[in-house]
């Protein structure tokens, strides 16, 4: 053949066009590959693998989540003699429920008690008040006692640490007179030992709480009340500090008092 390119003779197409058309698909699939290259372990057109979400605790509406230092503490436990009887919260106790006594933190606590003895944790919402043996310092309900596998012995040491407080146990201050000489009043009962309880219970940080004898209609109550205030701003003060604990404060006429128990 004499001049002008060389052609395939099966095809006719010019050797040097088929060169540049192989050229063309060998850089084209190689662009397409390479779009995945930076995703390894994955197929061209699946997508990438997300990393599963973080997972967060679950916080119910008026939980304030609190971090608390850890101590030890000798814990015990109640149940059956205290079952259905109210506690200092004004909650009724329920020896199968996660609840505890402890003398100080607010009601609606929630701590973490953790028995290195028999590994393991519970977690309880502080409702009452106690214990009053000395040597212990928490009072574990029945149920939250089994967890850590408290029943048997009865005493234990154990760690504990505050994670949060349901705030729906701050109380409001409710008002019946405003002029002194007032009082505040807690609790107010017809069973006389549910008033010796709750006067124990608030002994335990104040001053000058008594009971008061009252005749409603023929029938009898012993009402838990603390202290004597010649103003309402000083009753008040006292009062929003037993509120914020988790009591139920009445602001009332202080009348004196014939007989405390």
């Amino acid at each position: 053949m004499k001049g002008g390119a060389r052609r395939d003779r099966s095809t006719g197409v010019p050797l040097l066009g088929r060169s540049l058309l192989l050229l063309l698909s060998l850089s084209f699939l190689s662009s397409c590959t390479g779009k995945y290259a930076s995703i390894p372990g994955t197929v061209p057109g699946e997508p990438a693998a997300k990393s599963p979400p973080e997972k967060k605790r679950q916080v119910s509406p008026g939980f304030q989540e609190l971090k608390g230092d850890s101590k030890t503490a000798i814990a015990s436990w109640y149940g059956p003699d205290f079952h259905g009887k109210p506690t200092a919260s004004g909650e009724i106790f329920n020896m199968y429920a996660l609840t505890c006594a402890h003398r100080e933190y607010p009601f609606g606590t929630k701590l973490r008690v953790v028995s290195a003895q028999a590994d393991k944790e519970v977690e309880c919402i502080v409702n009452d008040r106690g214990p009053f043996i000395p040597g212990r310092d928490l009072d574990l309900s029945y149920a939250a006692a089994r967890q850590i596998e408290l029943i048997g012995p009865g005493t234990q040491s154990v760690s504990i640490e505050p994670v949060g407080r349901d705030l729906r146990y701050v109380k409001y201050i409710r008002y019946g007179v405003v002029e002194g000489p007032l009082t505040l009043q807690i609790g107010s009962f017809r069973d006389e030992s549910n008033a010796r309880r709750l006067k124990r219970a608030l002994e335990l940080r104040y001053q000058d709480v008594y009971v008061m004898e009252a005749n409603v209609g023929g029938a009898k109550y012993y009402r838990v009340r603390v202290g004597r205030f010649t103003s309402k701003a000083d009753a008040a003060g006292m009062g929003r500090t037993l509120a914020e604990e988790g009591y139920n404060v009445l602001i009332t006429k202080y009348e004196q008092q014939i007989e405390g128990i």
